[in-house]
């Protein structure tokens, strides 16, 4: 037997780390998931999750969470707060550095997520928190009977502006393209509301405020025509960059740096797995989460066996 301090670290506390937690403990393994934050991850931002199945009536992101942290502490896991600062690969030890201290370990799954993409414009980083929001669960509320806008064309895009349609009394749906990337049921639901304006091949060129965000300047990439909606909140909805830049090149990234891993879900690296929104995939939803986190967890079991 190998002497380690788990047999399992899992690294970040989205529902793709919580699911691996559940497996570990089912499995009896020695675990441990750390997490900098809160546990939820991206979930915990979503305030009504219709497509996780097993709930016909929706479910809120954070109820959700919840009962998976509950689930997986029921058998076993062990769950602290703490930020990995970087792992050093070894045979069959790898080591998880943290600030404070330094534990080993056979199996890794990394599952640390992603954050927001920005646009990178003038304006963004200043009024961010001031009137540019990333999260319209979190801030909608605070918009009611305002006029906003939000930019994006994708799943999430429409998703928060049937969300923001409760509150606002307009919303400018800016997007770069002539068409939507959300899927067919969203767009219809999203072309249908009376309080929505969509305006195609559209670029956001910055933002304008001093101290609270006044009006966002916009460009059409089709004519170079160019225009100044005044509203009182913006959010963002564009993409994801994935947390992957504590790694220093540990494992092999593809060109948007999501760590790459074959179909159990292993780098390149023996005994390191990854898991969730980090990992390069087709769709970043809880429902993939979930199903990365159970594939990593098996195939840590079998890793493990094999190096008994």
């Amino acid at each position: 037997m190998i002497t380690r301090d788990y047999d399992l670290i899992i690294i970040g506390g989205g529902p793709a780390g919580l699911t691996a937690g559940i497996y570990a403990g089912r499995a009896r393994l020695c675990a441990v998931l750390l997490e900098k934050l809160i546990h939820g991850g991206q979930m915990m931002t979503t305030d009504l999750v219709e497509n996780y199945p097993g709930f016909p009536e929706g479910i809120t992101g954070f109820e959700l969470s919840d009962r998976m942290r509950k689930q997986a502490e029921r058998f076993g896991l062990l769950i602290k707060n703490a930020e990995v600062l970087g792992i050093v690969p070894g045979n069959p030890l790898h080591t998880v550095v943290m600030e404070d201290r330094r534990v080993t370990t056979p199996a890794i799954i990394i599952a640390s997520g992603a954050k927001y993409k920005h646009l990178g414009v003038p304006g963004e980083d200043k009024l961010t928190g001031h009137g540019v929001s990333f999260c319209a669960t979190c801030d909608g509320a605070l918009y009611r009977d305002q006029e906003i806008a939000m930019v994006g064309g994708g799943d999430n895009a429409l998703t928060e502006v049937l969300f923001l349609e409760r509150f606002a009394k307009k919303i400018h749906l800016i997007h770069r393209r002539d068409q939507f990337r959300g899927c067919k049921s969203l767009q219809e639901r999203v072309m249908a509301l009376p309080k929505v304006q969509i305006h195609w091949d559209t670029l956001v060129t910055g933002f304008q405020g001093q101290d609270e965000l006044k009006a966002v300047q916009l460009k059409n990439v089709k004519t170079s025509q160019t225009t100044t909606l005044s509203v009182a909140g913006v959010f963002i909805a564009i993409g994801m960059v994935p947390n992957t830049a504590w790694l220093k090149d540990l494992v092999t990234l593809d060109g948007w740096g999501f760590i790459l891993t074959n179909e159990i879900m292993a780098t390149n690296i023996p005994g390191i797995f990854a898991a969730g929104d980090v990992r390069s995939k087709l769709e970043r939803q809880i429902s993939t989460a979930v199903g990365d986190g159970t594939i990593a967890t098996i195939a840590v079991e079998r890793y493990l066996e094999g190096i008994k």
